[in-house]
């Protein structure tokens, strides 16, 4: 499309996914040969400099973690883990990579690694994701085949090892320190933080944690500098971001474009608009951990800080679109119900506060005539108590859903 700047999606649907001479001829691997004659402190810096966030929900600066795990200590062993399990509703964008472009992740996480003198690593791949985990696994193989992985990487002496490892099933997996108990064989429970993995992840080491996006885009900054990179987006949220735009819209999809554009211009210029004519109703950004935009944010910059700035949060970059007839006490029954489904027990805030929260609006909804200007107070109430005692982010998510809908579309949500 006319505004779009692909950069994790340059690849996409451009080159044989399945061959890492079309990869090649795409000046792949280039950006990984760049960073091999320079220090490790230079890319790592170039990344900080870059202001990169995390694509994966957090939106956390990529080269302050970067630069943790390289300084933490010298000569000890480091991990570099990509999560790739991308479990939350509405979210899409990292399988689209590994299965148009797999060895941009590679690529990606060679550099990364490198950074931070990492000699192993792992991609952690959502186990339904079978088209992905067969991809990626052959760029793997065909890395080793010429000389991107392995020992003396491109003449360096330079050598890292990768696999992949499949995801057990769990939506708490994608969590970073219940992922890297899953690699280690263990049950997925959440870890208490500190220590934070860079300081003590997986088997005890230093371990570098960035999901596939995020990965995607090293290649590119290293190859073209942070301050291009920054060119590009916002002052706040340098780059561009893939959005999965999914819901009551005519294209639904995903799409690469730079921070900065607005809902509007997300949901009605690149999704179409909205099926059959219908008018607006409510916008779910970031899935089910995410929060409801209303037709006053339309006009609001996605970006990290200016959502932020208006109680709403960029997440994932999902962006699920309902319209105006749809029964937003019902989609909010369905999220409760999913974070019930996906608790995992360990932590009573999370186990009991879940089933409570659906179960009180289940019941609510099964009376013909109930108050919810009552209820919702108290559902959120009970969420932000979950939210300061929980041990993980599952425990801690309930509260965006719930508060933004309430601040931003209570009119809707009150039964007639």
């Amino acid at each position: 499309m006319a505004k779009e700047i692909r950069i994790a999606l340059r690849n996409s649907g451009l080159i044989n996914p399945e061959s890492i001479q079309e990869y090649i001829s795409a000046d792949g691997y280039q950006a990984l040969r760049k960073a091999l004659r320079s220090e490790p402190i230079g890319i790592y810096e170039e990344i900080y400099d870059s202001g990169l966030r995390g694509r994966g929900g957090a939106g956390f600066p990529t080269g302050t973690k970067e630069k943790a795990a390289a300084l933490i200590c010298s000569n000890c062993e480091k991990f570099v883990v990509c999560n790739a399990d991308e479990g939350e509703p509405g979210t899409f964008k990292d399988r689209i990579i590994m299965e148009t472009d797999p060895h941009t992740l590679i690529e990606g996480m060679v550099i990364a690694a490198y950074s931070i003198g990492a000699s192993r690593g792992f991609i952690y791949i959502r186990g339904e994701y079978e088209l992905s985990i067969k991809r990626v696994q052959l760029a793997i193989e065909q890395a080793y085949q010429h000389g991107f992985l392995g020992e003396n990487i491109l003449g360096s002496n330079y050598n890292f090892d990768l696999e992949v490892r499949r995801g057990a099933g769990s939506y708490l997996c994608g969590e970073e320190l219940t992922l890297i108990e899953s690699i280690e064989g263990k049950r997925g429970y959440p870890r208490i933080k500190p220590p934070f993995p860079a300081e003590k992840g997986l088997w005890g080491a230093p371990t570098l944690i960035n999901n596939v996006e995020t990965l995607a885009n090293f290649p590119q900054i290293i190859l073209n500098g942070a301050k291009w990179y920054r060119t590009i987006g916002t002052e706040g949220s340098p780059g561009t971001k893939i959005f999965t735009i999914s819901g009551d819209v005519n294209k639904p999809g995903y799409y690469e474009f730079p921070m900065g554009i607005t809902l509007r211009e997300l949901i009605f210029d690149v999704a179409g608009g909205i099926r059959n004519g219908k008018p607006f109703g409510a916008a779910l950004l970031g899935g089910a951990a995410g929060t409801f935009a209303s037709e006053k944010h339309l006009d609001v910059h996605m970006g990290y800080d200016k959502l932020k700035e208006v109680g709403l949060t960029l997440g994932s970059g999902a962006v699920i679109v309902m319209d105006a007839t749809r029964d937003l006490n019902k989609i909010m029954l369905s999220i409760l119900k999913f974070f019930k489904h996906e608790s995992c027990g360990k932590c009573i805030p999370c186990r009991v506060g879940t089933s409570h929260l659906y179960q009180a609006l289940n019941e609510a909804l099964q009376q013909p005539h109930f108050s919810f200007e009552s209820l919702y107070p108290n559902l959120i109430k009970q969420a932000e108590i979950m939210a300061r005692t929980s041990l993980c982010p599952l425990g801690q998510s309930p509260i965006l859903p719930l508060r933004s809908l309430w601040e931003n579309l209570s009119e809707s949500l009150i039964m007639k």
